[in-house]
């Protein structure tokens, strides 16, 4: 077997927002909100189905699943994987404008149901060392969460230490999934529940097809890019320091009256540069 990685655009969208195999979001959202009884969600009703990108001309876009349980409570799955300017921003606008475009103008207010937000970031965002939290808005004095409709739920990949023996629970088991089936050759021993097996099966790209290889592969090579750009832009903010630094360097030696040799010998900098500071 050869697993894909499930951050990846189009694996992210064959695996969860798959509508043909629900149980895999089922059981992912369930173990990760902690849902039980009657919270429990039994049927989900798929808002955007997967459907392969097409390449050509192909624009940046969030990667998430959006879907509605059978109580009407919609969940959107989101994979974000680099930290953007005001992401706490969008991310409450997001998901706040999911919230009201839910009623037109004069409809009902009684018409809106909760939105829950589930953010997988392969980044570290957050105060503390969870790798799973849930943030919801509080009474300050009594600390009840009256105003229910709206929920975030975060994981952060980068905080997720675990190795494969110390995954018990699901939940965690579906973490290690989405952080490390890329580097898996098979389907651990201990995957037990059947969400969580499909989704192994749905990422194993020897059941692929040619076009979906192909998609993945240049949806790979994007990320790439997109990791190139940031690293060239520090490293040249980096340097741009250093040759800043150098200059405030040589200036206080000139004026200091050392001779240009040892200017040029303490700083690297070229003759003609330091005689034109």
């Amino acid at each position: 077997m050869k697993f894909a990685d499930p951050k990846n655009d189009v694996a992210f969208r064959k695996i969860f927002g798959n509508e043909a195999k629900k149980v895999i979001l089922i059981s992912f959202l369930n173990s990760v909100l902690n849902l039980e009884g009657n919270r429990k969600i039994i049927e989900l009703d798929f808002r955007n189905t997967f459907q392969l990108p097409r390449v050509a001309g192909l624009k940046s876009s969030i990667i998430d699943v959006n879907v509605k349980d059978q109580s009407g409570t919609t969940y959107i799955v989101e994979m974000q994987l680099s930290e953007v300017v005001s992401f706490d921003k969008r991310i409450q606008y997001y998901v706040s404008k999911e919230y009201s475009s839910q009623i037109e103008k004069g409809d009902d207010y009684s018409k809106l149901t909760p939105v829950v937000l589930v953010g997988i970031l392969e980044f570290e965002y957050f105060e503390g060392n969870n790798y799973l939290t849930r943030h919801l808005i509080l009474n300050m004095e009594t600390k009840k969460n009256e105003l229910k409709d709206i929920n975030f739920n975060f994981i952060e990949l980068p905080k997720f230490k675990k190795d494969l023996k110390e995954c018990k629970t699901l939940t965690d088991k579906w973490i290690y999934f989405i952080k490390n089936a890329e580097n898996l050759d098979v389907i651990p021993p201990d995957v037990n529940d059947e969400g969580l097996k499909e989704a192994y099966s749905e990422s194993d790209k020897h059941n692929w097809t040619k076009d979906e290889l192909d998609s993945y592969d240049y949806f790979l090579m994007r990320e790439q890019d997109e990791r190139g750009k940031v690293e060239l832009a520090e490293r040249r903010a980096e340097q741009k320091g250093i040759e800043q630094e150098k200059i405030q360097i040589a200036k206080e030696m000139k004026n200091d009256g050392v001779a240009l040799e040892k200017i040029i010998k303490y700083t690297g900098l070229l003759a003609s540069e330091i005689n034109n500071l």
